[in-house]
């Protein structure tokens, strides 16, 4: 059964057929396209359908094409320290090299051409999820939440808690605090 070809409609999807397989010939592109599903790890990635605005150059070499350039994402996440939301641009390096059939360089895990369609989905998702942080942080010095009562300690850098009692002495407080009655009998 021969390979299935990448579906052409997708802004991830290359036609290469400009390049008709002569080493030297160059093709720039500039595009936007939507992010597929699962574009990020747990607790950031880039949200399903984001604009992925890429710039590359394809030039056509020997053993294929090779993709050079960048895509500007949009990530959304988490903040994994003090919960709040994360929203940033960034922009990731691609780099691949597509091999024509018969070509692959003994690599059985190269990237290759479909007829003449090359896909960028897993270029672009090695690139984005192998960069992202495994702990992102809304700011480097985060101060998170506290512990004991999760208040967000960025917002209140001064927040504190009285000193904890000894559970063994925890009874003993009440005979420091005056009652109600030897209030009244003063």
């Amino acid at each position: 059964m021969p390979p299935r070809l990448p579906d052409s409609r997708s802004g991830l999807v290359i036609d290469t057929h400009e390049l008709s397989r002569r080493a030297g010939v160059l093709k720039e592109i500039t595009q936007v396209a939507q992010a597929p599903a699962d574009l990020g790890i747990e607790v950031i990635g880039v949200p399903l359908g984001s604009p992925i605005e890429l710039s590359l150059r394809l030039e056509s070499v020997v053993e294929g094409v090779l993709v050079t350039g960048t895509a500007m994402v949009r990530l959304q996440g988490s903040c994994a320290r003090c919960l709040d939301e994360i929203s940033e641009t960034e922009e990731f390096d691609l780099q691949e090299l597509y091999c024509y059939p018969g070509k692959e360089l003994d690599d059985p895990e190269a990237s290759r051409i479909e007829g003449e369609l090359i896909d960028l989905e897993p270029v672009l998702r090695d690139a984005v999820v192998l960069d992202l942080p495994f702990t992102p942080l809304c700011r480097p010095d985060c101060a998170g939440l506290c512990p004991e009562c999760g208040a967000n300690l960025n917002q209140d850098p001064d927040h504190g808690h009285a000193e904890p009692i000894d559970p063994r002495w925890a009874e003993l407080t009440e005979w420091a605090q005056p009652s109600n009655d030897t209030k009244n009998k003063e």
